[in-house]
């Protein structure tokens, strides 16, 4: 290795960078790649903190050797063990057969489960320390965020707080690994979505996570996914706290489906009186186009939601019926909701969203707009109407 890896003088960063894989858990798109980050504390004993996707393993040892030769590694401490940073444990420990795993009981219960190793594990409890040398390492229990087993390893010698996946984001990292050595525009857009689709039914579990740190000096993030934080840390944590919080902008995102057209006339048609009531921020997704990935950024981000639907199949488009699904699964709060629908022959489309809203615990629009087969000037009053409405409660 010709360049540095040096965080501080004892603590380094031996990541990878993924820019090969098109969907993070199969699912929502990375055009930016990803990186599994990892790190390692060089001391009077060696620490490794989480590993990466098995895929990069010869990559991984090389960095990994390039800092410490042929030393031994003593414990590898695991933050969090979905298999994109839990994947090269087995690899890890057949390079280092003596390496002690460090977890806590869920942890090493999923080590075993996941890789078969029972062998030379040391379970820790919260506020549990490991001193390394002149590193003193302190463990916090950080349940739910997002695993059951997740838990953030604290370095008070360092005031670096290695998080696991709070505080990440998506984007693979471009040279640099330090926010103060690189570009970080794209990274902040790609943080809302990353907390939107992997964090965001947990909003309760980071609030708890946040108040247990939050009389920590941190002085470094070192997150599993995206850049090292270091003078971003204000703004990083602030970020987590408002989506966990489900705050919001004010700004409204239209979500709808269509087939021939009429039903995205409707959608049109509502934006353009919300444009003119005022409203500045507003997000159209047609979702037979856009990824849900996208959809769910802009949920989490604005706090209006107005969702259309033509009738299909006497049910509601299936798109729609997917992203409503995963709006529930996130367990969305603190939104103003409105909806129409369309139909052909059989209304369906408008009950089916007047029960999701009955259902979502959101602040719900009395207005909404049912079209039959295509829009008339009646069905275009309605839309303003509705769109009125909800001018009206973002802006009074």
């Amino acid at each position: 290795m010709t360049y540095s890896t040096k965080i501080t003088e004892n603590v380094h960063y031996v990541g990878v960078n993924d820019r090969n894989k098109h969907l993070f858990e199969g699912m929502w798109p990375l055009p930016y790649g990803v990186s599994y980050n990892s790190y390692l504390i060089t001391d009077n004993k060696i620490a490794l903190i989480d590993t990466v996707d098995s895929a990069f393993f010869e990559y991984y040892l090389q960095k990994i050797k390039s800092i410490i030769d042929n030393k031994p590694i003593d414990y590898l401490i695991i933050n969090h063990m979905e298999p994109d940073h839990s994947g090269s444990i087995a690899l890890i420990r057949n390079h280092y057969p003596n390496i002690q795993i460090v977890g806590n009981k869920q942890t090493l219960s999923m080590i075993e489960g996941y890789y078969g190793i029972i062998d030379n594990c040391l379970q820790v409890k919260d506020g549990d320390e490991l001193v390394l040398g002149s590193n003193n390492l302190k463990f916090y229990l950080t349940p739910m965020v997002h695993w059951p087993e997740t838990m953030m390893t604290y370095s008070v010698t360092e005031n670096m707080l290695f998080s696991g996946d709070a505080f990440g984001c998506f984007g693979a990292l471009n040279g640099g690994y330090v926010d103060t050595s690189i570009n970080t525009d794209i990274y902040w857009e790609e943080m809302i979505r990353y907390y939107s689709n992997i964090v965001g039914k947990y909003g309760v579990a980071v609030q708890r996570a946040l108040t247990k740190l939050q009389s920590l000096p941190i002085d470094y993030i070192c997150s599993t996914h995206g850049p090292v934080w270091r003078e971003n840390i204000s703004k990083v944590v602030s970020i987590y706290d408002r989506l966990s919080k489900y705050e919001t902008e004010d700004g409204v995102v239209i979500v709808y489906g269509t087939m021939y057209g009429h039903t995205e006339q409707v959608a049109e048609a509502i934006a353009a009186e919300l444009s003119n009531r005022g409203v500045k921020n507003i997000v159209m997704h047609n979702v037979s186009k856009s990824n849900p990935s996208y959809i769910l950024k802009d949920i989490f981000k604005y706090r209006g939601l107005i969702v259309g639907s033509p009738t299909y199949s006497l049910t509601l488009y299936p798109e729609i019926e997917a992203i409503l699904s995963k709006i529930s699964v996130r367990e969305v709060k603190n939104r103003i909701f409105g909806y129409f629908g369309s139909f052909t022959w059989a209304s369906v489309a408008v009950k089916k969203l007047k029960e999701f809203a009955d259902n979502s615990g959101f602040e719900v629009l009395e207005n909404s707009v049912e079209m039959k087969q295509s829009p008339t000037e009646s069905v275009y009053s309605k839309c303003r109407e509705l769109a009125s409405e909800m001018a009206d409660k973002l802006l009074q």
